[in-house]
């Protein structure tokens, strides 16, 4: 079960998310304020704050910055299931208007590989074949 992301996510929270998914390790506050420049420190604590309450992001560890103890964060949703997760939920909001075979028929008619296109069709095919 894909976890349930809040609808009231702005900009901010995205840019603090985007910077601790494409990070390898843990990060601490003052280090992901230092990955963008519009990003101010007294941001980044509040944006944190949000979004631990929100248990999108978690403490790693507790680490020396220095002389002072800072926490490391690192996201408690991977990207591909933050963006699943999304789509899930907005796909809900709209399933009455549009059928999973025109949504799926929509997906296939954006690639312009004709192999990409046969191999999405075999794992489908595969797919289904196990839900029958």
């Amino acid at each position: 079960m894909l976890q349930k992301i809040p609808d009231n996510l702005t900009r901010r929270d995205m840019d603090i998310m985007n910077i601790l998914w494409q990070s390898e390790e843990p990060m601490t506050a003052s280090q992901i304020a230092g990955v963008n420049p519009d990003l101010t420190i007294n941001t980044v604590q509040a944006v944190i704050r949000k979004l631990l309450k929100e248990k999108l992001i978690k403490i790693d560890n507790i680490v020396y910055s220095g002389t002072v103890l800072c926490r490391c964060y690192t996201p408690a949703i991977s990207a591909d299931d933050f963006a699943l997760s999304q789509f899930s939920c907005e796909y809900q909001k709209i399933q009455e208007r549009i059928s999973k075979k025109t949504l799926v028929s929509a997906l296939l008619g954006c690639e312009t590989n004709s192999d990409v296109i046969r191999k999405d069709i075999d794992e489908l095919q595969s797919m289904l074949d196990e839900y029958k």
